[in-house]
């Protein structure tokens, strides 16, 4: 049974007009060639987007202000 994947929804109303380059080392790019290789990645714009977005939600979500201090929350 063939697994269905999951992408991001497009969001007609809301264009991608931004554009941002980066490098790469030679070293970077075999790993990032390897890895989209053997998880069969085909949109390499979508995985990166959704890579960098889901790895600053996840900081932003531990970074969030708390009431008290880590500190205080273990006694």
């Amino acid at each position: 049974m063939r697994q269905e994947r999951k992408y991001s929804i497009a969001h007609p109303n809301h264009p991608r007009v931004h554009k941002i380059t980066f490098m790469l080392n030679d070293e970077e790019h075999k790993v990032v060639k390897r890895y989209l290789a053997k998880y069969k990645i085909e949109n390499k714009s979508r995985w990166y987007r959704e890579t960098i977005l889901s790895h600053i939600l996840k900081t932003l979500e531990e970074d969030y202000p708390t009431l008290f201090n880590e500190n205080e929350m273990r006694r």
